[in-house]
């Protein structure tokens, strides 16, 4: 149990038996008490005092054994001392109202916590050290910079100084345009590790749609039979593919019939894939090809088309065919990066972890690059540059509200420290 806010050690001292007074960043053996002063548990009370605690308040971290019966009396304990149960994220909204940590930090706190693959942790991770906030940086200090030589051109402007001509000012929007935009396209890739995607698996019976499925699973999910038209009706298993979660649907073989059961299996799996975000044609890759269902896939949107059975006589790929095999692995592990790719190229964002995966941040960032444009636009028509400057405040604005609000003093500390104003 967490306790956080000036009066945390007074109430810990409250509910818990110790052997001496709380000292910060030292864990303490203690017992826990019931009302009428009897042991209720053995627990290690360990004191943070601010500011260099998780919230930057006094925190007090009660360890107690897992019992529910014994936390809930802790809890109940500490709300009869004076606490109060903390609102969802309360913990993390005084970390970044106490300037612990910053918002972009505290969204990747959240998506910490709902992480289910250990590469989304690990992306998460990097956000609660900062990393969105350290790839900012570099960009809001060269848009200060601007906005201080802009200013610096407004001050001086009735000594017929001409601090800022348009080629420098375009020299120097163009780089920061250019960094937003493609942070802001970054969120393709973050949005996909934070929400994982689905991917239909269809084809024509018996070209191993089954098998695949079972393989990228890395479990026999689906039944496989040498019999056409094993799977009537969807099958759905999350999976793991290069740490995104993936909700795969193996779907029924696609062919004319006149069966019932299996005419409402092929319904299905049309339907499979207009939900899919990607869908996967699996075809025989011993036999000849029929193009109506990777057209039918290609007007539904993104799709690949893999070549089952590379491991028989016979096999063979066409153009814009992955060649796999269900059965030996052959082709899987390019299979899967193909998948991911098709969606949203990683390149070296998943290397350096330096993409957004917030849409409140997406959407700000736009919102910068479209300000910075029009800047950029008012530059070239020659406009005031009091014009200039309402484009670039408001995209300071918006890049400040990521991460926190940039005051004016700011852009006075630069103007300062650039020119030497006094001379």
């Amino acid at each position: 149990m967490r306790l956080s806010g000036a009066l945390a050690a007074q109430v810990a001292r409250a509910i818990c038996r110790l052997p001496g007074e709380l000292r910060p960043r030292t864990a303490t053996l203690g017992t826990l008490l019931d009302e009428c002063g009897q042991v209720v548990d053995e627990v290690v009370v360990t004191y943070f005092a601010k500011p260099r605690s998780y919230t930057a308040e006094d925190v007090v971290e009660i360890a107690c054994h897992g019992a529910p019966v014994i936390l809930r009396h802790c809890l109940d304990r500490a709300a009869s001392a004076g606490a109060r149960l903390a609102e969802p994220g309360e913990f993390t909204l005084r970390a970044v109202a106490n300037g612990r940590i910053d918002l972009p930090q505290a969204e990747g706190v959240r998506d910490l916590i709902g992480a289910t693959t250990l590469y989304q942790a690990r992306i998460a991770a990097q956000q609660t050290q900062g990393a969105v906030s350290r790839r900012l940086a570099p960009v809001k200090a060269q848009l200060i910079e601007l906005i201080a030589l802009m200013e610096a051109g407004i001050d001086f402007a009735e000594d017929d100084i001409s601090v800022a001509p348009a080629a420098e000012l375009l020299r120097r929007v163009n780089p920061i345009i250019d960094q937003t935009s493609a942070l802001a396209r970054s969120f393709i890739y973050g949005n996909l590790v934070r929400e994982g995607f689905s991917l239909a698996i269809v084809g024509v019976p018996n070209a191993g749609k089954s098998s695949l499925f079972n393989a990228l699973l890395e479990q026999d999910r689906a039944i496989v039979t040498e019999i056409a038209g094993t799977t009537r009706d969807l099958v759905s298993e999350t999976a793991e593919i290069c740490g995104i979660p993936v909700r795969l649907v193996d779907t029924a073989g696609i062919r004319v019939s006149n069966e019932r059961v299996e005419k409402l299996g092929i319904e299905k799996s049309y339907e499979a894939m207009a939900d899919a975000d990607l869908t996967l044609v699996v075809i025989d890759g011993t036999l000849v090809r029929d193009g109506e269902l990777v057209e039918k896939a290609r007007s539904q949107g993104r799709y690949l088309v893999a070549a089952n059975k590379a491991d028989l006589p016979g096999f063979e790929t066409l153009e814009g065919e992955l060649a796999v095999s269900a059965v030996t692995g052959q082709g899987l592990a390019a299979l899967r990066e193909a998948i991911v790719d098709t969606l949203a190229p990683r390149g070296e964002l998943e290397l350096t972890g330096g993409f957004i995966t917030s849409l409140r941040q997406q959407q700000l960032l736009r919102e910068t690059s479209e300000l910075l444009c029009n800047a950029r636009e008012a530059i070239q028509l020659g406009l005031p540059h009091e014009v200039i400057m309402i484009h670039l405040d408001g995209a300071l604005q918006s890049l400040g509200a990521i991460a926190g609000a940039t005051s004016a003093d700011d852009i006075l500390n630069r103007i300062f420290s650039t020119f030497c104003i006094g001379k």
